[in-house]
């Protein structure tokens, strides 16, 4: 069974006028991450910022975990409330299943398993 060991939350960039907001959001994410590494309730996590690309993906934070820890992050109050703040001060916010190291091989031969035959 393949089962997600991360997620990225990503953003855009602030919505104009509220970046003061944002970067507070930003320091409650972090807060909020380090406890949750601290208690041992996810592995780890990383912010990421990007370089100017034209693009609509600007930064995420990578957070590792077992699927179990991840999928209790999400369902808590804590991380709804932190996204919906994101989405209230960020634009285009998403957080996605993601799959990284010994979940590699299991995503690819799934994919693999799955190419139509011609």
């Amino acid at each position: 069974m393949v089962q997600s060991n991360a997620v990225m939350v990503g953003w855009n960039r602030a919505v104009s006028g509220r970046e003061p907001q944002a970067a507070e959001v930003f320091a409650h994410a972090v807060n909020f991450f380090d406890k949750l590494k601290t208690s041992a309730k996810i592995e780890s996590y990383e912010p990421v910022f990007l370089g100017y690309h034209g693009g609509d993906l600007n930064g995420f934070f990578l957070v590792k975990g077992t699927h179990a820890q991840l999928e209790a992050m999400r369902a808590s109050d804590e991380f709804v409330d932190l996204t919906v703040r994101a989405g209230h001060t960020l634009e285009q916010v998403g957080v996605i299943e993601a799959y990284t190291g010994p979940e590699i091989p299991n995503v690819m031969g799934r994919w693999t398993k799955l190419i139509p035959q011609r």
